[in-house]
């Protein structure tokens, strides 16, 4: 059986494994990371393994985004020291959920459900969308993983200044470096996955985020034509049809 631990705290991480070797003496760890980045790397390079120990809380993120990046079908028991999440879901759509600090009984047991109860290709979905929500501010995108040449980049929303289409490929543009970066989702889907008290989308080419709104200025046909920071190599009109609104969400009203 071989497993992959990913937990952020060493001491824990090395109490699982030594935990294992008692229980499950066949169980081989055969590798243990402490990151959203480093797993999803990881499980981009290397083939399923048996079984995952999941940490919820990891040191780059909630490990959920984990799923948002990489297909998982290992089956995966669960770990956090936070009670706040709904058991039930986890109970249906993982091998187990447990809390910190892990009693060698319960991973047992935990381990003895996996034996007995493990089925190809689990269905993650309702699971994902559970730890969402019991995130803080968890119902949207907290930060994205950018693959580029060869290598990644981790954004946080906060650093997002805007995001716009060009040639069919969506980039975003980071408020502290100015630099653009491609990502996978397209617009559309991007409207849905971010905050919208926010990101507002101006026009079919560009969601914005308020903070890099540097100036307005009245256009044409009761338009709105704005200034970003960093510059658009385009220029950035809110449409016609969204300009009423547009007004509304920079005040704060619901739109």
């Amino acid at each position: 059986m071989k497993i992959l631990i990913i937990e952020d705290e060493n001491a824990a991480a090395r109490r699982l494994e030594k935990m294992l070797g008692e229980i499950a003496p066949e169980a081989v760890v055969i590798d243990r990371l402490d990151s959203v980045e480093t797993a999803v790397l990881w499980l981009q390079s290397n083939p399923q393994p048996d079984l995952i120990l999941l940490d919820i809380h990891l040191a780059d993120g909630a490990s959920f985004e984990i799923f948002e990046h990489v297909a998982v079908t290992a089956p995966v028991i669960f770990t956090t020291a936070y009670d706040e999440y709904a058991m039930k879901a986890f109970k249906v759509t993982a091998v187990d959920y447990l809390l910190k600090p892990i009693k060698t009984a319960d991973l047992e047991a935990a381990i003895d459900k996996y034996r007995r109860v493990f089925q190809p290709a689990p269905n993650y979905t309702p699971l994902i969308e559970t730890m969402r929500q019991q995130e803080p501010g968890g119902n949207y995108l907290q930060r994205m993983l950018i693959r580029f040449s060869n290598s990644y980049k981790l954004v946080e929303m906060s650093d997002a200044a805007y995001f716009y289409s060009k040639d069919k490929i969506t980039f975003v543009v980071s408020r502290s470096s100015g630099k653009r970066f491609p990502v996978d989702y397209p617009l559309d889907k991007l409207e849905s996955l971010l905050d919208p008290t926010l990101f507002y989308r101006i026009n079919r080419q560009f969601i914005v985020h308020v903070a890099a709104i540097k100036e307005m200025h009245s256009y044409s046909k009761s338009r709105v034509k704005i200034d970003l920071d960093p510059p658009a190599d385009m220029d950035t009109i809110v449409s016609t049809e969204r300009s009423s609104d547009f007004k509304r969400w920079l005040v704060g009203e619901r739109v």
